[in-house]
């Protein structure tokens, strides 16, 4: 029998710490499942949310929200019209909850930028708690191959990284560089070497690049370093450049990794507005094209890539009490790759 009451992390406001709260077990509508969660990846877009530091995160419309859209759990009870998914089976859900199928986007395939959508942990209630709603038909099954610390992160970082170099049309003998080797430029790195592509790490830390050689990049270079963009030249430059930083400067040493013709994948959001000299793009005849998330398509692919052992996901389980220590740490930048708050053992 279920419980009457739940856990669950609560945002009171924008920088305030979330609240550690005992509320009512959600129900779930005709068209939706209740999952049990057993794991929730902790996102830097839930970081932006919470300080409402990013335009489209202001204003929070639910008056007490609950963070979280990396969830992977188990579904104990479904609406009267769900029958895709069994009692017990373990799914995961991702940023984009539900999308409307009707819009222009949708019908051209483009789900992840329907008109109509609702995003996970941010108009509906996320996964910082011991159970949520969640609509059946994007609620996705999950590999028996994969753990749930090592699933979570796929339904938002995994994703975000795979769309972002599939969109920039990477194949196999291109040279990728992934500029900025952190919680989704560690998961690039094996997409990438999983497509076929000689890698480019690029960061600051030399931990990083240390990390980014033992995931099979070919090159590992100091972003900070003067000698670096003539290095890249050297290499014959990048056809892709897919930046996961958030740092303006990035983008900066991006331009310069890439090869005449390359494409900038744009991923990593500065708080600044980017800035490009005209002739600098044309004279390289380069592209630059942004990726949002991803479909249910994208998801299921990387998933597959896990289960297959492609893809390998860093990452720190912490108990749900540790919540706002962790985004003490994201906010000082002293996380890693990822953390998982483990719901499982919530009591």
């Amino acid at each position: 029998m279920l419980p009457t009451q739940m856990h669950a992390a609560v945002m009171q406001g924008f920088g305030q710490p979330l609240a550690l709260r005992q509320l009512p077990l959600p129900v779930p509508a005709a068209d939706e499942v209740l999952i049990q969660v057993q794991a929730c990846g902790v996102c830097h877009s839930d970081l932006h949310i919470l300080d409402g530091d990013t335009p489209p995160f202001k204003p929070i419309t639910k008056p007490e929200l609950i963070l979280g859209h990396e969830v992977v759990g188990t579904v104990v009870q479904r609406g009267a019209d769900v029958r895709q998914l069994a009692l017990g089976q373990r799914v995961g859900v991702a940023w984009m909850h539900w999308a409307c199928g009707q819009c222009e986007p949708c019908r051209d395939g483009l789900e992840n930028l329907c008109r109509n959508t609702l995003i996970t942990g941010l108009r509906v209630d996320g996964g910082y708690a011991q159970f949520m709603r969640a609509k059946a038909d994007f609620a996705l099954p999950v590999p028996d191959a994969l753990s749930n610390a090592e699933a979570a992160p796929l339904f938002c970082a995994g994703v975000t990284s795979f769309r972002a170099l599939r969109n920039a049309g990477v194949h196999a003998g291109q040279r990728v560089a992934v500029v900025g080797v952190g919680g989704l430029g560690h998961l690039a790195v094996q997409i990438a070497r999983a497509m076929g592509a000689e890698v480019i790490a690029l960061d600051v830390a030399e931990d990083k690049l240390a990390s980014a050689r033992a995931l099979g990049a070919a090159h590992a270079f100091d972003a900070r370093a003067p000698e670096t963009p003539k290095a890249l030249r050297a290499l014959g430059g990048a056809h892709v450049a897919v930046v996961t930083s958030a740092a303006r400067a990035a983008y900066d040493l991006a331009l310069k990794a890439l090869r005449p013709g390359g494409t900038l994948s744009v991923v990593g959001l500065p708080p600044e507005p980017l800035s490009f000299a005209a002739l600098q793009l044309v004279g390289g005849e380069f592209r630059i094209v942004g990726s949002s998330i991803g479909t249910r398509d994208d998801i299921r692919a990387t998933l597959a890539m896990a289960a297959a052992g492609q893809l390998h996901c860093h990452a720190e389980q912490r108990p749900l009490a540790d919540v706002n220590a962790v985004l003490d740490e994201m906010r000082a930048g002293r996380i890693g790759a990822r953390v998982v708050l483990d719901l499982a053992a919530t009591s």
